[in-house]
């Protein structure tokens, strides 16, 4: 029985039952919905926690921000398993043991580097951190080779277990026939003689202690992606925020009407009195675009935005205020630029 799989599986059933996958799964696309959408707002210097996200806004996101570490964890698993069934193969078919002493010893010693600067990584800044998710990556695939470096270790040990018990068997075979066709003697003593007792075999780990290991593999392995996911949403997050700005310039304008004067001092954004204190909208605003709309909060921001000095716009969604939308500034020319109330 291989022990490795059987903890393996064991812990599977453990997880499952106290958390269902369903409710993992959302809980993690959440997390990482949350940090893509902290990052985002926080480029433009606005907390994400007032815009009141719900539960759907934060899934919505997340897809953006894992789509490509899903992708690239998925085409490095499979390549994964393809590696493994060609070197069982090999094993199967009688590869050298000095060879696969040498895969073995250079599987570990990888291992145990990345996994060391994943762990030192942790705890201080070095050249890892320098670049986006390398040290978590180091961490998990540091873990991920050493913890298949010693299953390789143990399969060679029991397929030579395996060979010495099937090699022992035919001997014994052999020597029974012998010794039926042999006259017997009778004055044998059980103490004459060499002994034919093998060397004892290695005892078969408790189960606790392959599930156990198991689950410390699997924490650290999954501590370092979540820990690799989350720098990636957080650099997504900046990166929209950005490739936003720079097209700011073709978003649809977003004119601001308010019963009362809201006071907009930032730069490009224009104040127009309306209809001599007669029109249900007493004020309008343009020179803005709408990022977004969530949680009864709009969010505007300048045409002349910069990172440097500008300021977004957070107004609360209700009767005294409303947007009209048109046509980028960028398309109109002269007077059109500044329409009257």
């Amino acid at each position: 029985m291989n022990e490795g799989a059987g903890g393996l599986g064991r812990l599977g059933t453990i997880v499952g039952a106290i958390a269902a996958p369903t409710s993992l799964v959302t809980a993690l696309l959440y997390y990482f919905g949350y940090y893509h959408a902290y990052w985002f707002f926080a480029y433009f210097r606005v907390n994400s926690t007032v815009l009141g996200f719900g539960t759907a806004d934060y899934l919505m996101r997340s897809l953006d921000a894992l789509w490509v570490p899903m992708t690239v964890t998925a085409t490095v698993g499979l390549l994964a398993f393809w590696g493994h069934d060609l070197l069982r193969h090999r094993l199967a078919t009688g590869v050298r043991p000095p060879v696969l002493r040498y895969v073995i010893s250079t599987v570990a010693g990888l291992g145990f580097l990345l996994a060391l600067g994943g762990l030192w990584s942790t705890f201080t800044r070095t050249f890892l951190n320098r670049v986006l998710a390398l040290a978590p990556l180091s961490l998990s695939v540091g873990v991920s080779l050493l913890a298949y470096a010693l299953h390789l270790r143990r399969t060679v040990a029991t397929n030579a277990t395996a060979s010495d018990d099937h090699a022992d068997s035919q001997s014994n075979a052999v020597g029974q026939n012998d010794d039926s066709a042999a006259p017997s003697n009778t004055d044998s003593t059980p103490n004459s003689g060499t002994s034919n007792t093998a060397p004892p075999r290695p005892a078969t780990r408790p189960e606790w202690a392959a599930l156990a290991e198991w689950a410390v593999v699997f924490v650290l392995v999954g501590l370092g992606l979540v820990w690799a996911a989350n720098d990636y949403a957080a650099s997504v997050g900046v990166t929209r925020a950005q490739r936003f700005v720079a097209g700011l310039s073709d978003y649809p304008s977003a004119v601001l009407y308010s019963e009362r004067s809201l006071s907009i001092s930032a730069p490009g954004v224009r104040e127009t009195r309306c209809g001599k204190g007669k029109a249900a909208y007493g004020y309008r605003y343009d020179g803005l675009a709408l990022i977004l709309q969530s949680g009864n909060q709009y969010v505007l921001l300048p045409y002349r935005w910069t990172r440097a000095d500008g300021v977004a716009l957070v107004i609360p969604r209700n009767d005294s205020v409303r947007l009209e939308f048109g046509p980028p500034p960028s398309s109109l020319s002269g007077a059109a630029q500044h329409p009257a109330c």
